[in-house]
């Protein structure tokens, strides 16, 4: 039986950091008040908003088997707000007896206190963004913590209780060098966290540095940005010292100890079914997309005034479905599945697909066994290239 992710957004950091491309915003307390109650209406006008704008009511009755809270620092809320939430979605949601219970935090917003009242409120896995163990790297890129806040936070975090972490990292920040990228990762062994996430600096218009070093600026220290070239052989570096470690790569960026994978991501990769709650938050029901408004403003204006706060929605076409298909499950290491493309959507829509994968194997970037599909291991840092051949075939 399908079974649902729910996504709760929390756009709200104490700062806001120089490379976030994010929708997260820094806002005065006053508003999460107003935000709770908002989520709340929400979730509760669920079945009335969908019926409204004709998305089939069947995705609310599966059982949710994966609740990811993120953001934003979602603790900023602190218990008694997401106590509320949580009674909410309990009474307006089913629930699978498994559940995987996620939320980001960074270093520094939440003490062995909080920590405690998260465990009870059911969190078993918590998502941290540590981003580098460098203190200079930290400081440059306006990260409020220090490497000393993280490593508390991963210690505090086990003597709470909790057997599942996860922590972000980031190659490419301003002032990184190869030596302070092995410390990071080194210290990261050493924490041992159950899972890590390693992602390339992004360099776009989305974030402040990534428009300065787009436009050949020098704020934010975007001249020491390291180029394409570091970021190459950082990854690189750190997905062999992981694999050292005895972290499995599951997912171009996503690395785990066996049996740690994050369930909810996958759902993603394998366009499974998802809600999505709160300003800006997407939803996906294996042939349809929506998202809601992404101001945080609007989106409260929208409820209080006994609205929907849905902004966008779009059905998918077979060709758009096949197309995500295969250029979002690629991005996991195990690759794509034909016989279950073929079952799904017809031997004769997935023929011209299968012809196109044929042209990428090999050099081109793609390995072929049976029915399985999948990128080489060389091939990840230039996937985007690989998946674009599948855009409007």
């Amino acid at each position: 039986m399908p079974t649902l992710g729910i996504y709760v957004q929390v756009p709200f950091c104490a700062s806001k950091c120089s490379f976030c491309n994010f929708s997260s915003t820094v806002e005065r307390s006053s508003i999460f008040d107003q935000y709770t109650r908002s989520l709340q209406l929400e979730i509760e006008g669920l079945g009335g908003a969908y019926t409204e704008r004709a998305i089939p009511r069947e995705i609310l009755n599966l059982p949710a088997d994966s609740l990811y809270f993120g953001g934003g620092t979602p603790a900023l809320l602190g218990e008694g707000r997401l106590d509320l939430l949580l009674r909410t979605l309990r009474a307006n949601f089913k629930w699978s007896g498994d559940l995987e219970f996620t939320l980001e935090t960074t270093p520094g917003s939440v003490d062995a206190a909080m920590l405690r009242v998260l465990r009870d409120l059911g969190v078993d896995r918590l998502s941290i963004g540590v981003q580098t163990f460098d203190d200079r790297e930290l400081r440059t890129v306006g990260r409020l913590h220090s490497a000393a806040d993280s490593s508390e936070l991963v210690s505090r975090a086990r003597a709470a209780g909790f057997r599942n972490l996860s922590l972000d990292l980031i190659a490419g920040l301003p002032h990184q060098t190869e030596a302070s990228f092995r410390q990071t990762l080194e210290t990261t062994a050493k924490l041992r966290p159950e899972h890590v996430s390693l992602y390339l600096f992004e360099i776009d218009e989305k974030s402040r540095l990534g428009r300065e070093v787009v436009h050949g600026g020098t704020r934010y220290q975007a001249a020491t940005v390291p180029g394409e070239e570091f970021m190459a052989d950082a990854y690189e570096s750190g997905r062999n010292f992981l694999a050292n470690e005895g972290y499995v790569q599951y997912e171009i960026s996503n690395f785990a100890l066996p049996g740690c994978g994050s369930r909810h991501n996958r759902k993603y990769w394998r366009l499974e079914p998802y809600v999505g709650l709160g300003a800006g938050a997407h939803s996906f029901d294996g042939a349809r997309r929506w998202a809601n408004q992404v101001d945080v403003r609007s989106y409260l204006a929208r409820l209080a005034a006994g609205g929907s706060p849905l902004d966008e929605f779009r059905d998918l076409a077979p060709a758009e479905q096949i197309e995500e298909f295969f250029f979002l499950g690629l991005r996991q290491m195990e690759g794509v599945d034909l016989a279950l493309a073929r079952e799904r959507w017809g031997s004769d829509r997935i023929r011209p697909w299968e012809v196109k994968l044929q042209s990428l194997v090999g050099e081109r970037g793609l390995v072929v066994e049976g029915d399985r599909v999948r990128l080489s291991r060389d091939s990840c840092l230039v996937s985007n290239e690989i998946f674009q051949e599948f855009v409007s075939l």
